[in-house]
């Protein structure tokens, strides 16, 4: 083996070679966005589970919830979890805007809303830049991702169609339903309206706004009876408070701004005139969808539209928990993803 191919083999080799989830950065230079418009000096944040195989053929694209980071998503992978990382290679990676990957929060060229608005598509594209140009894989056995990140799942779908074997979005959608749309418009109503907001400029914290956005999140995150079972003899001042709390120690109000932007924008129909049918003919992935009925923060409506268009397995959950759903019946949706990666 000469030097310069011994060299080349070790880069090649370290992004995979790091410690089980230790947070690791893939650079990617210029990001080009759908719109047009560049993520300057974009860092994409990722954290890898389990081992790739010989053949290179089981790794598992896991992306980020909305707000959520790769940390979060840790404890989904290992044996008898949602992903056995005894038999899969997991690659949980960090959405842009998130605040670890490149956001209006920590971008040096682009602060604040200088930072271009981005879509879920452009959240796909970088992604796929970091497995092809950092990880070096041209080929994954599946996507899959919760609630943002099963609309990363969808988007992935029909952007790279050739590079997975299977798609299994989990309380996600491929569009949203009007009811979505009132949800996310009002949180963005509410930053909007806070007199300290001056369009992501502000000095301190938008701390009102965020309180309200608390609340309209709780609202939508459960069922009425989940919430009431969870709640019974507390104190509801104390926690409203932790809630509003956990939401200001979060996310930066600019960074949950513009995924939420993100979100507004999403419509995976729109190449296919609108149309599910169309867009069903271009997916290639044996694809499992599974949805939350009684959700109230992403409607299950859509998803249930493109699974029958696409002939894909559906797995209903139908307990009170709403949008939390896979926490809730977690057994039964590790039982659905390794009967999908199978």
């Amino acid at each position: 083996m000469t030097l310069r191919y011994a060299s080349l083999l070790i880069a090649l080799l370290a992004p995979l070679a790091a410690q089980e989830g230790a947070q690791q950065f893939g650079a990617l230079g210029d990001l080009k966005l759908e719109s047009g418009e560049v993520i300057r000096q974009c860092r994409i944040g990722y954290r890898t589970f389990g081992k790739l195989n010989a053949a290179r053929s089981n790794a598992v694209l896991f992306p980020t919830w909305f707000t959520g980071n790769s940390s979060q998503l840790a404890d989904n992978f290992g044996p008898g979890k949602m992903v056995d990382t005894g038999s899969y290679f997991v690659i949980a990676v960090d959405a842009i805007g998130n605040g670890v990957s490149t956001s209006p929060s920590n971008s040096v060229a682009q602060p604040r809303l200088k930072f271009p608005r981005f879509t879920i598509r452009d959240m796909v594209e970088s992604q796929h830049r970091l497995l092809t140009e950092v990880l070096h894989l041209n080929h994954l056995r599946a996507v899959m991702g919760i609630s943002m990140g099963g609309m990363q799942t969808f988007q992935w779908m029909l952007s790279y169609p050739e590079f997975l074997d299977r798609a299994i979005p989990i309380v996600g959608s491929p569009r949203l339903s009007p009811y979505d749309v009132l949800l996310w418009e009002a949180e963005t109503h509410a930053i909007e309206a806070d007199a300290g907001w001056k369009n992501g400029e502000y000095a301190a914290r938008p701390v009102a706004a965020m309180r309200t956005v608390s609340d309209i999140h709780a609202l939508a995150l459960g069922t009425p009876a989940y919430y009431n079972r969870q709640n019974a003899g507390k104190a509801m001042d104390a926690v409203l408070n932790e809630a509003e709390k956990a939401t200001l120690a979060s996310l930066d109000t600019n960074d949950y701004y513009r995924q939420l932007q993100a979100m507004l924008a999403h419509d995976v129909f729109r190449p296919f005139a609108g149309d599910p049918a169309r867009a069903a003919v271009a997916v290639k992935a044996r694809v499992t969808v599974i949805a939350s009925l009684q959700d109230h923060m992403v409607n299950p409506a859509s998803a249930l539209e493109f699974a029958h268009a696409l002939k894909a397995t559906i797995v209903e959950l139908n307990g009170e928990c709403g949008h939390r759903a896979p926490g809730c019946e977690a057994s039964r949706v590790a039982t659905a993803i390794s009967q999908s990666l199978k």
